[in-house]
């Protein structure tokens, strides 16, 4: 994929030996002491391609789950969709790239209060990643609330998802399918506001003030965490 960061090839040899031990023992300590073992790299050179020991491999679990994501993405055809159609099916398809108990043990690991602020980086990272590959191209406020409406989506399919046990997740389906309508709804609303001269008028002053919003400044750029370009990958 032209533009893509690759991972740290360490981090991702020590990932893939944490795995199997997440489920068992979570994203704790004793699992990342159990990766270095297994995977054969030295302490040192582990130390260095996660710092933070478990905790960096969850993020970069969370990560590798984007990246999966991007590339079923580029290979749907997704040419007969609605625009809603493709944006459930962007989230359908990130939830179908992981696995879901390893998905437990990272959402408790980012609930704890210190790390709260990182899981909800990598949740604005992913749904940043499904607007760009869907071709977003806002750079006022929209960029953020459609960032933000997204971000609340996506946290409550997967709450969702994690507690399904219908056959084929057909009830997280039809969750999803419901939570998306809404967000349609809301854009709906914005449009009619826009159309309406009245309502156009009452608005006025705050449009004025909403439209000095702009993007970040590194948005689309793939060297500015938290932000993509043409699907590339977010730094490391």
């Amino acid at each position: 994929m032209p533009g893509t960061a690759y991972p740290d090839p360490t981090r991702e040899k020590l990932l893939d030996a944490a795995l199997i031990h997440v489920v068992f023992d979570g994203w704790g300590p004793q699992t990342f002491k159990a990766a270095v073992a297994d995977s054969g790299v030295s302490e040192a050179l582990a130390k260095v391609a996660a710092p933070r020991g478990s905790v960096d491999l969850a993020a970069a679990y969370h990560k590798r789950g984007d990246r999966e994501m991007l590339r079923e993405l580029a290979e749907a055809d997704m040419s007969a969709m609605r625009f809603r159609d493709k944006i459930a099916h962007a989230v359908w398809l990130r939830l179908q790239v992981v696995d879901r108990e390893v998905v437990r043990r990272g959402m408790s690991l980012f609930s704890l209060p210190h790390l709260a602020p990182e899981g909800t980086r990598l949740v604005w990272e992913t749904v940043d990643a499904i607007w760009t590959a869907l071709g977003d191209t806002s750079e006022d406020v929209n960029w953020y609330t459609k960032r933000a409406t997204l971000s609340g989506v996506f946290a409550s399919v997967v709450l969702f998802w994690l507690g399904d046990d219908s056959e084929g997740f057909v009830d997280t389906k039809a969750f999803l399918d419901r939570r998306i309508d809404d967000v349609m709804q809301i854009e709906k609303a914005k449009a009619t506001v826009r159309e309406n001269k009245t309502l156009s008028a009452m608005f006025a002053l705050p449009n004025a003030v909403l439209s000095m919003v702009k993007a970040p400044a590194g948005a689309r750029r793939p060297d500015v965490p938290g932000t993509r370009k043409n699907g590339a990958e977010m730094s490391q």
